[in-house]
C-alpha cells in the first residue's frame, strides 16, 4: 500500500499559521523570544525589499529608453 504523499506548504502558510496561534499559552520569556525573532525576521524582509527595489531600479536604468 502506498504511503500518501507529503503535503505541500504554500507559500507564508506557516506565516499565518504562527500568527494564528494561542499566545496564552506561552511564558513571558518565550513571547519575548518571539519577539526577537519577529524582529529579525523584520529586517531581514526589509532587507531583501531594499535589494529588490535596488535591482528594478538598476534595470529601469539600464532599459530606459535615452533622450536625445
Amino acid at each position: 500500500m502506498d504511503e500518501p504523499a507529503d503535503v505541500r506548504v504554500g507559500r507564508g502558510q506557516r506565516l499565518v499559521e504562527a500568527c494564528r496561534e494561542d499566545l496564552d499559552l506561552y511564558s513571558v520569556s518565550e513571547l519575548e523570544e518571539r519577539l526577537e525573532i519577529l524582529a529579525a525576521e523584520r529586517e531581514r524582509v526589509s532587507a531583501q525589499i531594499d535589494k529588490k527595489r535596488s535591482g528594478r531600479a538598476a534595470a529601469d536604468a539600464l532599459f530606459a529608453p535615452r533622450a536625445g
